[in-house]
């Protein structure tokens, strides 16, 4: 079980907890006893605890004496001391219960009585006779009772004060060992999630992968806190009220084991009916999720195509399945209170019933009765909690699950064995030197998620098995089509890169595999001579900088936004000065200097009060505020006017000469000055070379760029 799991990984404060609860079960069960003991001793027997008189009077002293043997004689001379004509009892009395139990038959004898054949009724009738013993002593009686009562009652309230102390503590190491392994799962979760490759992202989905770090994780953490809270002292509680059942009557705990039965019954019933629809719900709970957060990311579109209505649909359809199962369990856990309040009641009934037959026998004393009731409803409480335990505990096992699962996935782009980070960084020769990008009969094709096995602990195992057995085929794909075939090219150090080609013909995939997001199904992506399956991750993509298609920025300031990626600079003089350079060199630095805060100028969650253009040109500042030795831009100038995109590859041809770039670009104004043109059709190389070479000998990328341009101005004739 998952949680007893997470719970055994706190030894120390789980075994706290238990001592608490034991001490707390032992005030707590201490209760009903003196309750028992007011009620028979304190009011019915006005404070006569047994058959000892604690005065006698001479007579009565010498009759109980002559019933005596030698030897009880002499223990029962030795407890009493004669004091102003009659007999006290001394104080330091080492065995009461044996004198008790020795002269409780000749006491009855000594005042005429025949002595009762039930053990209940023959101390009724000493009590009796000291109570008319004390009478005849002067002894006052109200006196004593009253001091019997406060006495039981100041312990009563010790042990309340007591349980509620043990209670606090115990709550304290509960609740922080419940905070505990939530933290701990959610820590161990977004490093997982993080370092997953996107076929992993899209094997869970985002939707879901939210879900299990948030409600998952509530679930477990709440069902740990129970564990601690209710199972634990249910189970303590129920022995000890066994214990103190079999000491008050034994003969009536039959009515417990009916009780006991009849819950067990109602909650097997109630957890065979509703685990199905647990199961179900968190699958619910990740649709939902997915559908608001769709309809959240794209509550522009919707509007743009007058959608609300139909989105509305859609989430009132998953909410309301997600309603429908949350209504029957919750109709059907609605039965269980007052199916348990029955038994119990129906058991306090036949307890009342059956122990009236023993009181009227004498068997047992109204105060007991009272006793074995409470600690009968104790048991079967215990056990209606345990009932509860098995009705959240699935569910929560069903949450702790899909978090393992996720945790113990093991990502298909793992770090090499023996990397070669050490050899690769002896191949540059100087810190400003750019990096040799080459592709070597690459194919790739992208995994059909469809086709995977279900992602589970064992599948994360085979994986890892599989990664170190062969790396270069680590990835299990089945049905997967083609997207790049045979792609080969090579980019000198320092050179630009342009890569074309028609929409779905591969430009942005073959970022992606440079930088590792994928990793190839044949041939191989080098840099400088190395496989880039060698480098460890952290090498590569700190020597490869990357401007995504879509613009990603986190919430904060301009400053931490365009600094992301130099957390390991610690000289902050050197960081400012990175930052304005690549603030320069992007363009950006003008509408920057407009803020009112300037480099501090907030930044939303996702850029979002910066246009289009803004938010690409600080997504371009971010990379080029690294020292990578390498750029790749993915479509990274679309959303900027001709003017600035001229203006930056101006700067960056000028002041990034030394460095490796390669661009993926639709407009050919933006490419026609590079190196190297990669041109993609279908997933293949449909040409290598300038713009020049190939306005000559691809016919792809005359039609791309004729699309674009005029035939005057290709040629030159006509100042573009």
């Amino acid at each position: 079980m998952h949680i007893v799991r997470y719970l055994f990984k706190h030894k120390l404060a789980l075994l706290a907890v238990v001592v608490m609860f034991v001490l707390q079960a032992f005030c707590d069960l201490a209760l009903p006893a003196y309750t028992s003991d007011i009620v028979d001793v304190g009011i019915q027997q006005s404070g006569i605890e047994d058959a000892v008189p604690e005065e006698l009077s001479t007579a009565t002293h010498e009759a109980i004496l002559s019933q005596l043997s030698s030897g009880d004689a002499a223990l029962f001379e030795g407890a009493y001391e004669f004091t102003d004509g009659h007999y006290v009892l001394k104080e330091d009395l080492s065995d009461r219960a044996a004198l008790s139990a020795l002269i409780e038959e000749p006491l009855i004898i000594a005042a005429g009585q025949t002595p009762a054949a039930e053990a209940g009724l023959r101390l009724q009738q000493a009590v009796e006779i000291i109570r008319a013993e004390y009478g005849a002593l002067g002894v006052d009686m109200t006196d004593r009772q009253v001091d019997y009562l406060i006495h039981v009652g100041l312990l009563m309230m010790l042990m309340v004060a007591l349980s509620c102390i043990f209670h606090i503590i115990m709550n304290f190491f509960a609740t922080r060992t419940a905070a505990t392994i939530a933290r701990d799962l959610r820590s161990k979760l977004f490093n997982a999630v993080v370092s997953f490759s996107q076929r992993e992202i899209n094997t869970f989905s985002a939707a879901s992968l939210i879900t299990r770090g948030t409600n998952d994780i509530q679930l477990i953490q709440f069902a740990s806190l129970m564990v601690q809270r209710m199972f634990t002292y249910s189970v303590i509680i129920a022995i000890g009220g066994v214990i103190r059942v079999a000491q008050t009557n034994v003969s009536m705990t039959w009515t417990i084991v009916l009780a006991v039965v009849a819950v067990l019954a109602c909650m097997g019933s109630l957890v065979a009916i509703t685990m199905p629809k647990f199961k179900i719900m968190q699958k619910l709970v990740d649709k939902v999720n997915l559908v608001s957060r769709e309809s959240l990311t794209g509550v522009s579109v919707i509007r743009a195509f007058n959608r609300q209505a139909h989105e509305e649909g859609r989430f009132a359809e998953a909410s309301g399945e997600l309603m429908k199962t949350q209504l029957f369990t919750g109709r059907a856990m609605s039965l269980m209170s007052p199916m348990l309040m029955l038994i119990m009641n129906g058991v306090s009934v036949l307890i009342v019933w059956v122990g009236a037959h023993y009181v009227d026998l004498g068997t047992i004393q109204t105060g007991d009765l009272i006793a074995f009731i409470t600690y009968a409803m104790t048991i079967i409480s215990s056990f209606l909690m345990l009932g509860m335990m098995a009705l959240m505990l699935p569910r929560a096992e069903v949450a702790a699950a899909r978090v393992d699962e996720v945790i113990a996935t093991a990502t298909s782009i793992a770090d090499p064995a023996a990397p070669k980070d050490a050899e690769f960084a002896a191949t540059f020769g100087s810190a400003e030197e750019g990096v040799e990008i080459a592709f070597d009969d690459v194919t790739f094709g992208y995994p059909d998620e469809a086709a995977f096995t279900p992602v589970q602990a064992e599948t994360g195992k085979r994986m890892k098995r599989k990664a170190k057995d062969n790396p270069e085929q680590a990835v299990e794909r089945r049905g997967s089509e083609a997207v790049l075939e045979h792609i080969s090219f090579k980019v000198q150090p320092g050179q630009t890169c342009a890569i074309v080609g028609g929409t779905g013909s591969g430009k942005s995939t073959l970022l992606k595999l440079l930088l590792r997001f994928y990793d190839v199904d044949g041939g191989a992506v080098r840099l400088n001579g190395i496989d880039v399956r060698d480098l460890t991750q952290e090498t590569l993509h700190r020597t490869l900088a990357f401007v995504p298609q879509s613009t990603s920025l986190f919430a904060g300031d301009v400053s931490s936004k365009v600094g992301f990626g130099l957390d390991d600079v610690t000289d902050t003089e050197a960081a400012e000065a990175a930052i304005s350079r690549a603030l320069d060199l992007a363009q950006a630095s003008g509408f920057v200097a407009e803020k009112e805060d300037g480099l501090h100028a907030e930044v939303a969650q996702g850029g979002t009060n910066f246009s289009g253009g803004q938010r690409q040109r600080l997504s371009i500042a971010r990379a080029l505020a690294t020292d990578a030795r390498g750029f790749l831009f993915d479509d990274s100038f679309s959303a900027l006017d001709y003017k600035t995109d001229l203006a930056l590859r101006t700067a960056l041809n000028r002041d990034l000469s030394g460095r490796t770039m390669v661009i993926v670009a639709q407009r050919i104004a933006t490419v026609m000055n590079a190196d190297l043109i990669v041109v993609l059709d279908e997933g293949r190389v449909a040409g290598l070379g300038t713009h020049a070479q190939l306005l000559e000998t691809c016919p792809a990328y005359r039609e791309i760029a004729l699309s674009q341009f005029s035939e005057a101005e290709l040629t030159g004739e006509v100042k573009r």
